[in-house]
C-alpha cells in the first residue's frame, strides 16, 4: 500500500465520519476533501476543478431551470385531486396517486414535486376522513420510483452519466436505466398498494396536532385601568419571559399585529396572544391590569389577517439551522416569520419555542406575511408546505410553453438528435427568449449546494482512482466474494452502495463506488455497465430511513411518522429493488 493510497483513504474515512456525523452540509464536507486531496499533491489543481466543468454536472444545472418552469405552471397541482377519485377506494386512490407521480418524477426534480403535492395530498385526506400518513410516504417513494426511470430523473443518474463520459464512454442514453426502472417501479407500486397500505400507520400529522391550539396558545387581556398601557412591549417586560413569548397583539378593533416588536405599544383592550409552556402563563398574572382569559377559544385562524399567513415548513438535512435552538437562530429576524409551535416524532414540542433546538425533519408552524413564501420558497434550510390555497400559478401561454419545451428536450435527447446536455441548453434557451422563465427564476430553481456536491465529487472521485485506491478496494472486493460469482458481486456492489446512500448521501455514494465498480470491471474483464446501472439504482432506491433521501424527510413531520415506520415498509421496498436490480443486471445486461 503506497503513501498516495494511505492518504487518500484518510482524507475520504474523514469524510464520511463528517457526513455520518452530519459536522457541516454535505456539499461543503465533500469540498474540502477536494482542497485535502489537492493540497496533500493527490490531485492536480486542473483534476481538481474538472468537475465543476463536467457535462453531467452543468447539465443538472440546466435541468433544475427546466424543471422549475414546469413545476410552477401549476397544471400538475389541479391533476392530483382528479387523479385520486373519491376515496371510496382508497388502495385503488393509492394506486392512482403513484403512478402518474411516478411518471411525472422521471422528468422532474423530486424534492419540489413532494413539497407541492403534500399539502394537496393531506387537504384531500382530511375531505375524506383518511389518514395522510397512508398517502404521504408513498408520495415520496413514488418519486424515487420514477427517479429511476430515466437519465434526468435524479441528480444522481446525471452524475454517473457524467462519470462515464469523463472515463471516456459513452454515458447512459434517456431510457436505458429504464429496463430496471420500470419493472421494479411498478413492483414497487403493486406493494405500496397491497401489503405497504396494510403496514402503513393511521396517524395524525402535523397539521391535526398544531389545531389543538389550547396546548400551546394562550391570551392575556390589557385591561382598560392596566399601567401598561402605553408602554412598548420592551417597557411593559413582555419581551423575555420565561417559557413563552409574545407571538401576536389583536387591537380592540380587529386590527392584529404580527410579528410584534419590541417597539411595539400596548393599548387599552389589546389580547396578547402568547405561544410556548402554557403552565408559565400565570407568573404574568402578578403584573396588574393583564388579565388571563381563561375562557380563551383562540383558534389557528384568529391569527391571520390581510397580510399574515400561517405555513409549515420542514428543517431539511442540508439546512444551517440544524443543531442551534430558534433563539439563536434569530429566526424571526432572519426571515420575517414567527414560529409558533415545532412538531417532531409524532408530537408538539412541549417547550419555549425559542429554546428547542432544531433538528432535520421538524415541522415548524410558522405566522408569516404572505410574501414569505416568494422570499424562501427556494431556501436550502426549509422545504415550505405552501397553502394549497395559494399556488404559485404562471400564465396560460408560459405553461403551455413549458410542458412543450420538456416534451421536446427529452425526444431529442430520447433518439439521440442531440446529447442531453444540447438538449437541455436548447430548452434553456427556449425558455429564457420567449419569457417563461426569467433570471430571478433561474436564481431561484437552481440548487447550488447540490451542484457544488456534484462537481466537488468528480474531483475526490478522480483522486481514488488515480492513486491506485479504487483498483485496491476492488482487488480485496473481488478476493472476498471469490466464492459467490459473478451475481454475488454484484449484489455486495449494491447493498454497499446501498448503505452508503442511507448514512451519507446519494450523491457521495456514487462517488466512492464508481472508481471501485469501473476497476472491479477492469480486473474482471466484463461489461462496466451492468455494475453501473446497479450502482445507480442502489443510489436512487433509499426507502429504509428519513434521512437517506430528502423526500422521505419532507413528509416525516407531516405524516407522523416515526423512524420505524420507515424500517417496516422500506426494508422490503430495499430488498425487492435489489433483486429485481441484480436478475435483470446479471441475466439480461451481463
Amino acid at each position: 500500500m503506497t503513501v498516495e493510497i494511505i492518504t487518500v483513504l484518510a482524507i475520504v474515512g474523514v469524510m464520511l465520519i463528517c457526513l455520518i456525523r452530519e459536522v457541516f452540509r454535505p456539499d461543503f464536507i465533500v469540498l474540502c476533501a477536494l482542497a485535502c486531496l489537492m493540497l496533500f499533491g493527490i490531485l492536480s489543481p486542473a483534476d481538481a476543478v474538472k468537475g465543476f466543468s463536467n457535462e453531467g454536472m452543468l447539465t443538472v444545472a440546466l435541468l433544475f431551470i427546466v424543471a422549475g418552469a414546469v413545476q410552477q405552471s401549476g397544471i400538475f397541482t389541479k391533476l392530483a385531486t382528479v387523479l385520486m377519485g373519491h376515496g371510496d377506494k382508497p388502495r385503488s386512490s393509492l394506486a392512482r396517486m403513484m403512478l402518474p407521480i411516478s411518471a411525472l418524477s422521471a422528468f422532474l426534480n423530486n424534492t419540489p414535486i413532494v413539497v407541492m403535492f403534500t399539502p394537496i395530498i393531506r387537504k384531500w385526506c382530511k375531505e375524506r376522513n383518511i389518514s395522510p400518513s397512508k398517502f404521504l410516504l408513498p408520495l415520496s417513494y413514488a418519486t424515487i420510483f420514477g427517479g429511476t426511470i430515466t437519465l434526468i430523473g435524479t441528480s444522481t443518474n446525471l452524475l454517473v452519466h457524467g462519470l462515464m463520459i469523463e472515463n471516456g464512454m459513452k454515458g447512459y442514453s434517456m431510457f436505458q436505466l429504464a429496463i430496471i426502472g420500470i419493472p421494479a417501479a411498478i413492483l414497487g407500486i403493486l406493494f405500496m398498494c397491497t401489503i405497504g397500505y396494510k403496514i402503513l400507520p393511521s396517524r395524525k400529522s402535523s397539521e391535526e396536532l398544531f389545531q389543538n391550539t389550547r396546548e400551546f396558545l394562550s391570551e392575556l387581556l390589557v385591561e382598560s385601568h392596566s399601567p401598561v398601557i402605553g408602554k412598548t412591549i420592551e417597557q411593559a417586560g413582555l419581551r423575555r419571559l420565561n417559557g413563552i413569548y409574545l407571538i401576536e397583539i389583536i387591537r380592540a378593533d380587529g386590527e392584529k399585529v404580527a410579528p410584534v416588536t419590541s417597539h411595539h405599544k400596548i393599548k387599552s383592550g389589546d389580547r396578547l396572544i402568547f405561544t410556548g409552556l402554557i403552565s408559565t402563563i400565570v407568573e404574568l398574572q402578578t403584573m396588574k391590569g393583564l388579565r388571563v382569559d381563561t375562557g380563551s377559544t383562540i383558534e389557528l385562524e384568529d391569527l391571520k389577517n390581510g397580510n399574515q399567513i400561517l405555513l409549515e415548513a420542514v428543517i431539511s438535512h442540508q439546512s444551517s439551522l440544524v443543531h442551534k435552538s430558534i433563539k439563536q437562530n434569530r429566526f424571526r429576524m432572519r426571515y420575517g416569520g414567527g414560529v409558533i409551535a415545532v412538531h417532531r416524532n409524532e408530537e408538539r414540542i412541549n417547550n419555549k419555542v425559542g429554546d428547542i433546538v432544531l433538528q432535520p425533519g421538524d415541522t415548524l408552524l410558522i405566522l408569516a406575511g404572505r410574501d414569505f413564501i416568494n422570499r424562501w420558497a427556494s431556501s436550502k434550510d426549509f422545504y415550505i408546505l405552501n397553502p394549497v390555497e395559494s399556488p404559485d400559478v404562471m400564465d396560460y401561454k408560459s405553461s403551455i410553453i413549458s410542458i412543450v419545451t420538456l416534451i421536446g428536450m427529452v425526444l431529442l435527447a430520447a433518439f439521440e438528435i442531440l446529447s442531453m446536455f444540447k438538449a437541455a441548453v436548447l430548452a434553456v434557451l427556449i425558455l429564457f427568449f420567449t419569457k417563461a422563465i426569467t433570471i430571478e427564476s433561474i436564481k431561484k430553481y437552481v440548487q447550488l449546494n447540490v451542484l457544488l456536491l456534484i462537481a466537488s465529487s468528480f474531483g475526490v472521485g478522480i483522486a481514488i482512482e488515480q492513486s491506485g485506491t479504487a483498483s485496491l478496494l476492488a482487488e480485496t472486493l473481488i478476493h472476498y466474494t471469490t466464492g459467490l460469482g459473478l451475481i454475488g458481486l454484484i449484489t455486495i456492489l449494491y447493498l454497499i452502495t446501498t448503505i452508503f446512500t442511507e448514512i451519507i448521501t446519494n450523491n457521495a455514494a456514487i462517488v466512492l463506488m464508481f472508481p471501485i465498480a469501473q476497476a472491479t470491471a477492469q480486473q474482471l474483464g466484463v461489461d462496466p455497465i451492468p455494475l453501473f446501472m446497479a450502482i445507480t439504482i442502489a443510489a436512487s432506491a433509499s426507502f429504509a430511513t428519513p434521512i437517506g433521501y430528502q423526500t422521505n424527510l419532507i413528509v416525516y413531520g407531516p405524516g407522523g411518522y416515526r423512524f420505524s415506520d420507515y424500517l417496516k415498509i422500506g426494508v422490503p421496498l430495499n430488498i425487492l429493488y435489489l433483486l429485481v436490480t441484480v436478475f435483470i443486471c446479471y441475466f439480461i445486461l451481463l
